[in-house]
């Protein structure tokens, strides 16, 4: 059986005047500042922090929160934002610092360390992975000084690259290339342009590839329908299995359906009759969510899933401003004087642009993401009662590892016609 993509992020393309990346990028040209800066090994801890997972449940909860439409369909990954805007904070001081640290809910060498262990265990094999890089992109202006202790950190805690050059028409084509390449080609571009007054792009790119555990035999796939929120009837390939993991809150029912080795899982939530997915959305906490999901029971539940593929894509400035992330965004507040400076203005964020892309079907699982931050100067089943989880109406769903539980894509599935 042919291997498939199961999800692929690229996370965010952070204007700063620096690019996130992971080294090896070969369709690069611009000049690879990372052959003066050396990864230096990082010890990681021992064990990941239950502080850790609360606060990154916390914010992957928040930013669907914040980005979740009514009645349109909505993907992100909180793993590609998070690991984009630690980057980025690991350039920032005082009060913007201060405000990412408080939305993180760790300060940043708390979660530059939780990070590295995180990224660390992620396991692969030959049916399944979710892989991280990260770069960052310079432009090549001598009015643009970059901190050397903002550089050698995201290399030793993220492995970015730093590649420094012209911000023209190649440069643009560069930057795409490599979001292609390192999401597998599901994220065929971030940007459209290089605004003349961009000095810097971090970025982090995601890629998640696996195959079900149990692939969906073709007498398994059923023509049904599929009904929206508004009432409208729409054809849905549903694929129908029974699955040994049974998912339950106060207010929806759910299952966890494996990929190959059990290491990673697609989970899903269908609220309860009555109980519009954005209120039930609006229930969820960090902390609640992790309690459902750490709570599975060994229970046999009939379960169904609709085929379904969609893309999203958002700018998420005001997202992020109203997670409490505001002082970053501000031309005459922001404080990035550890990232660097420029002789032409103060540093801030000005655009953080996010797509993602996803497809669900009998073999598996096929998703990527992409997140540009855009900154500018000034200028085994045990037997029990038969659960039924049918998704034939809109549910949360979640790809998540199976030793945190933490999601690292989280989205809603609201009309499988988008």
């Amino acid at each position: 059986m042919k291997k498939q993509i199961a999800a692929g992020a690229l996370c965010i393309t952070l204007m700063l005047t620096a690019l996130i990346s992971l080294p090896g990028c070969q369709t690069v040209k611009a000049a690879d500042l990372m052959k003066g800066i050396k990864a230096r090994d990082i010890a990681p801890i021992t064990e990941l922090s239950g502080d850790g997972d609360a606060s990154c449940a916390s914010f992957a909860v928040s930013l669907l929160q914040k980005s979740v439409s009514e009645y349109q369909n909505t993907l992100v990954s909180p793993l590609s934002v998070l690991c984009a805007l630690a980057m980025t904070a690991n350039g920032a001081d005082s009060e913007t610092l201060r405000q990412m640290e408080q939305v993180f809910g760790l300060t940043i060498g708390e979660l530059n360390d939780y990070l590295h262990a995180y990224l660390s265990s992620l396991p692969s094999g030959s049916n399944y992975k979710l892989s991280i890089a990260n770069s960052i992109w310079l432009n090549d202006d001598k009015a643009l000084t970059v901190g050397q202790d903002f550089l050698q950190t995201n290399a030793d805690y993220y492995g970015a690259s730093v590649y420094k050059a012209a911000f023209d028409e190649k440069s643009l084509r560069d930057i795409n290339d490599w979001v292609k390449e390192k999401t597998d080609g599901m994220i065929p571009s971030i940007l459209d342009s290089i605004p003349p007054d961009a000095v810097m792009y971090l970025i982090n790119a995601l890629a998640f590839d696996a195959q079900w555990a149990d692939i969906y035999e073709e007498s398994q796939i059923v023509n049904e329908i599929f009904t929206t929120e508004a009432g409208n009837k729409r054809d849905a390939e549903m694929m129908y299995n029974q699955e040994g993991r049974y998912l339950e809150d106060d207010n929806a029912t759910g299952f966890i359906k494996y990929y190959a080795d059990e290491k990673y899982a697609f989970a899903a939530l269908l609220p309860n009759e009555g109980i519009p997915v954005k209120e039930y959305i609006a229930s969820l906490t960090g902390e609640t969510l992790m309690d459902t999901l750490r709570s599975a029971q060994h229970t046999s539940v009939n379960t169904a899933i609709p085929k379904f593929k969609h893309g999203y894509s958002a700018e998420l400035s005001d997202i992020l401003k109203a997670m409490g992330i505001s002082y970053a965004f501000d031309p005459s507040m922001a404080d990035f004087t550890s990232l660097g400076r420029s002789e032409s203005g103060n540093i801030f964020i000005s655009r953080v642009i996010h797509k993602t892309f996803i497809r669900v079907d009998e073999k598996g699982t096929m998703a990527g993401a992409a997140t540009a931050v855009e900154m500018k100067n000034t200028s085994a089943v045990i037997e029990e009662d038969m659960k039924t989880v049918y998704l034939n109406r809109p549910f949360v769903y979640m790809l998540i590892d199976t030793e945190t539980n933490l999601p690292f894509f989280i989205g809603t599935m609201m009309d499988t016609a988008e």
